[in-house]
Formats: structure tokens, sequence, C-alpha cells
């Protein structure tokens, strides 16, 4: 019997959602589904399945909500807060807003032609090239940016961890015309997979498509598993492929959520010079500082550099 991915509507009473985390570098997301039908077994979202009494296992990519008037909710929510709106909002910081379920529902182009008609900043956070499909309201607002996330050009590697997502090869190529149309994009080369996607070799490959795609900015950053429900569910997957790393992975993780500071410390250092060899420079996960949560007029395009997405 074919396990097929269910779906379901949700009556949001708000779709623009405060970030009170201090280390979190944005101040407003904005998520039009809960669950993603990319099922990348690292990711830290995972586990949020549980709000809505799901289990944190494959129930977040075969069930799959979205938020029901997503772009009515949040333009009366805007009309609510006058003269105290966000300064910059970011898409996609927990599902991926350009999951396949988006070609139909069309949440978040609707979300953001009403941040386009309240001239509010956006950044989004995707692996897809749907993405291409609002082009249009990219260009029109000029503060807007696009993150892709990418952490490995072998094919093999990609499915196993990725099993749903497009391919690398078209995210770049995606990334590629963003840049040539105007839109600022660039890379999230994460997470990093020890003893799999560390490799110089590995990450050079990355890291020359990313040139080759003239990607206007690039961040790295190692793997982490954030909640025992995220660990669980990857060490499955690892087991699954790679059953003679899953001692070594275990050494790592088998006490924290991050690797140490002696795996951390190396790579860091063989990525920041490959970058320097192909003329692109590290930015870094977590800005020291964060914009105000509130904007009394609306900022010029040019003091909205790209706020980065923390993935952790």
């Amino acid at each position: 019997m074919m396990n097929h991915t269910r779906y379901e509507p949700l009556r949001p009473k708000t779709v623009l959602n405060p970030v009170r985390s201090p280390s979190m570098p944005f101040d407003w997301s904005i998520n039009p589904y809960r669950g993603c039908q990319h099922g990348c077994s690292f990711c830290y979202a995972r586990s949020t399945h549980s709000y809505v009494g799901e289990t944190a296992d494959d129930a977040f990519q075969k069930h799959i909500y979205w938020k029901e008037d997503a772009p009515e909710v949040l333009r009366d929510q805007l009309k609510r807060m006058k003269g105290r709106l966000p300064r910059h909002v970011t898409i996609g910081t927990a599902t991926d807003p350009y999951q396949q379920l988006e070609g139909k529902e069309k949440l978040t182009r609707g979300c953001l032609e009403v941040l386009n008609e309240f001239n509010i900043p956006v950044g989004v956070t995707t692996r897809s090239p749907l993405i291409l499909r609002d082009l249009d309201l990219l260009q029109s607002n000029p503060a807007s940016f696009v993150n892709f996330s990418c952490h490995t050009m072998d094919s093999r590697i990609w499915r196993e961890f990725e099993p749903s997502t497009p391919s690398p090869r078209r995210r770049m190529d995606t990334l590629r015309k963003l840049n040539e149309a105007g839109v600022s994009a660039g890379v999230f080369i994460a997470p990093i997979l020890p003893y799999l996607t560390d490799s110089p070799e590995s990450t050079e490959s990355v890291i020359a498509e990313c040139r080759e795609a003239n990607a206007q900015f690039v961040m790295f950053s190692p793997l982490r598993l954030s909640t025992p429900e995220v660990k669980s569910w990857f060490f499955s997957v690892l087991e699954r492929n790679y059953p003679e790393l899953t001692e070594a992975y275990g050494r790592l993780y088998w006490r924290s959520s991050s690797a140490p500071e002696s795996y951390r410390k190396p790579l860091k250092s063989q990525i920041v010079k490959q970058l320097a060899d192909y003329g692109l420079s590290a930015k870094d996960i977590q800005p020291d500082t964060k914009p105000s949560r509130y904007n009394q007029q609306q900022p010029a395009a040019e003091s909205c550099a790209p706020v980065q997405l923390t993935l952790f």
C-alpha cells in the first residue's frame, strides 16, 4: 500500500510571527506551511510537528498543513500594525515556502504580494527553482534577497539525505538566474555533514559552483542536531545508508547538538581559505547586531543589506 502525502488546511489567526530569540538575526517570520515535503533528514523543524500532535518521524513530510487564506490574514495583520510595520520579514524559517504544494496553493506568492503592497523588504530561504515563478515580485521589491541551501554536489548524498528536494544542479542554475535578473541571491552551505561532505574536495565543489552562479553571499555551518527527535531521525537515516559512520557521529553528537570545536575550527579554516581563493567572502551565520523590531519609516533599499537566517 502506498504511503500518500496528506494535506490539511489550518485557519491561522496570524501569519506574521515575531521572533523573540536574541540569537536569531531577524525579527519577523512567515511560514505558510507546517511540515515539508522535501523530507530533509537533518531538518531542525521536524520536531515542531509535535505542536499539532504529530510525531517527528516521516509524518513531517507526509502530513502537510497549509495556512488557509494566509495572504488575507497577513494583510489584515499589517493593517492593524499601522505605523509599526516590520523593517524586514523572512519567509521560510522553518519549512520551505516553495515546497511542492506551493505550486497549487500559491500562499508564498500571495504573501509576497501583500508585503510588496506595504513596501516591506523580504528575504526568502528555499531549495526550490519554483521561486523563479515569483521573479516579478522579487524584482519589484529592490531590498529582497534569496538564500539557497546547498551543502553538496554529490548526487548520491543529496538523494540519501534530502530525498524529495530539487537537485543541487538545479538550485545553482536557479541561483544564477536570480542574480542575472537583479535579485540578490546567495548560498547556505549547510549543513555540512562530517566525513561525508566536509572534505576539501567536497566543499570546494560547492564553492566553485557558488562562484559560477555569482553568489552574492556565502554562509556555511556544520551539522547541528537541535533536538532529540531530530537526532533520532537523522541517525536512523545515517545507519541505513552509512552504518560504518554511526560510531564516529556518536562521538561527535552523543552529548551535544553541535560538533565540538576541535572539529569545527579546522573546517572553518578550510572553507574560509577556499572562499578567498574563489574571490568570495564568508558571512557570519549569526550577526552581532540585530535590526530594530519596528520601523516608523520605510527603509531605503541600500539600508536593507541581507540579514541572514541562522539555521540553528
